[in-house]
């Protein structure tokens, strides 16, 4: 059995990654007795860079790229070394019409994504509703953002502080799929629009649950601009300053402890029984912050019947190159191309009929991605020496991959799907993207792919789902069992600080900064 340094613990927290270290933090900055355990070897969860390719001296951020919902107070909050930067181009989309070769570029300057809309569409009309789209989805971010690290607003007080009832309609009331076709009439332009309602989730743009309005009104509100920022020194940067901070204001943090069990009436302290390597053991908690799925936390408190099944949805797929590719778009250069988000067959009638085939259990025969390289806007996680040859990582996101496609052969489903999401890349490349490709100290290519089931294996990911569950409003449901801060259960001194919480989901510490605010009674 450990040995800690308390008998009874103020808080101990079951998960290490960043929402855990978040409340950690937090809570030990508060004068609090924390202790935290993290069943793997290392914290960070699913946000840590590593080097998966052998002998190679490449540090990739493997499961999670990107920031935006990460508030820039918590940042300031707990004094964390940690910065972003801006990407100079928000994406670009190739295509060929007509024999033509070509594509659209948003970034880089007002102008040039002007001329790039008008190239593609033959006039100015789609670049304008373009710009009034996002302009009033850049509004309610503004009024929406600030509102995730606050008490939970009620959906009639949210309505208000949103104050634009065709917003409200459009993204809160109607599937977005109509808005997408009220505003935009070019096939790639709608679909580049409908891509940030499905990473992560699988749902048609007419789906009535709105799951789909949920993630997009996510992906275009963090910072309250929208922006995905690259994290300088990898995602690992980030959980790595979140432990430090977390240690330095007294918290207690163990690796390879396994949470097995929580024993609580929710008012007397709870037992929690963890595993290592060399056998049980139990510490007492006043409260106690499960930074893991609902359905997880049910199966801990021993619920007869936990939370229901979730599946994810996603490919992830990082490589090393040892060049960009050349692009069959010569009009574009491919550190710009790269620098950005470049969808691959994310038109929206591609992306209507790859959730069709999918939604009937066939692997999308024309598999849409999404592609962007972190190295180009910050080389500090290459070595010098990759960076002096001209390294670049590429990190893709594949759509509408649900759980269930690989649950008969994981390994042959994903060597398919890997096969054809390539091939749909090398449709625009003048190489083969293989022929780009490093090495690594075996001789193998350094490319690896993960489906929804090798992030459940890896990262008890429920289902693979990388929000643990669908993306809720953010702001109070009917049933209120989720409390002032959107973190509560129907235990007192059991509170739920991952991304299965109300406002969680993504690389946000939004969950494990509620969770703690709700524990010292604000």
């Amino acid at each position: 059995m450990t040995s800690f340094g308390h008998d009874v613990y103020d808080d101990v927290i079951v998960g290490g990654g960043h929402n855990g270290l978040v409340a950690a933090a937090y809570l030990a900055r508060a004068g609090r007795s924390v202790l935290v355990l993290e069943r793997l070897g290392n914290t960070g969860g699913a946000a840590i860079s590593t080097r998966p390719f052998v002998g190679v001296d490449a540090r990739l951020s493997r499961y999670s790229y990107l920031v935006s919902l990460l508030p820039a107070k918590i940042v300031r909050d707990l004094g964390l070394n940690f910065a972003v930067r801006k990407r100079t181009v928000s994406s670009y989309t190739p295509v060929e019409r007509d024999g033509r070769v070509g594509g659209l570029l948003v970034g880089g300057g007002e102008s040039r994504t002007r001329e790039s809309f008008a190239r593609l569409t033959g006039s100015e009309r789609e670049y304008e509703s373009w710009r009034a789209f996002y302009g009033r989805t850049g509004r309610l971010a503004e009024k929406v953002f600030p509102t995730l690290t606050e008490p939970l607003p009620t959906r009639a007080e949210l309505r208000a502080r949103i104050d634009d009832e065709a917003a409200w309609r459009m993204l809160f009331e109607e599937p977005l799929g109509r808005a997408v076709e009220e505003h935009f009439a070019d096939d790639l332009v709608r679909g580049v629009v409908l891509t940030d309602a499905l990473i992560g989730t699988f749902a048609d743009a007419h789906d009535t649950s709105l799951v789909q309005n949920r993630c997009f009104l996510y992906h275009v509100i963090g910072g309250g601009t929208g922006d995905w920022d690259v994290p300088v020194g990898g995602m690992g940067a980030l959980t790595d300053a979140l432990a430090a901070a977390a240690r330095a204001a007294g918290a207690e943090i163990a690796t390879g402890h396994e949470v097995l069990r929580i024993e609580t009436d929710g008012r007397a302290p709870a037992e929690v029984t963890f595993r290592t390597a060399t056998g049980e053991g139990r510490v007492v908690a006043r409260t106690v912050l499960v930074n893991a799925s609902p359905r997880t936390l049910g199966e801990l408190l021993g619920e007869a019947e936990p939370a229901p099944p979730v599946e994810g949805a996603q490919l992830k797929v990082n490589m090393l190159l040892r060049r960009l590719p050349r692009l069959r778009d010569t009009s574009v250069d491919p550190r710009e191309a790269f620098g950005g988000t470049f969808h691959i067959a994310e038109g929206y009638a591609e992306l209507a009929r790859a959730y069709a085939e999918a939604a009937t259990g066939e692997l999308p025969s024309v598999p849409p991605s999404e592609i962007y390289c972190h190295s180009l806007t910050d080389p500090s996680i290459l070595g010098p020496e990759l960076v002096e040859q001209g390294y670049q990582t590429l990190t893709l996101f594949g759509l509408h991959t649900p759980a269930r496609l690989f649950e008969k052969d994981n390994q042959g489903a994903r060597e398919v799907l890997l096969t054809g999401t390539l091939a749909q890349l090398d449709a625009h490349l003048a190489e083969p993207i293989t022929d780009c490709l490093a090495f690594d100290a075996d001789g193998r290519p350094c490319i690896e792919a993960k489906t929804p089931l090798d992030l459940e294996r890896e990262l008890r990911l429920p289902g693979g789902h990388i929000f643990h569950r669908d993306l809720s409003w953010p702001h109070a449901q009917d049933q209120g069992a989720a409390g002032r801060w959107g973190v509560g259960t129907p235990y007192a001194n059991v509170l739920l600080c991952g991304a299965g919480a109300v406002r969680g989901g993504g690389v946000s510490g939004v969950p494990g900064h509620n969770a703690a605010m709700a524990v010292l009674g604000h």
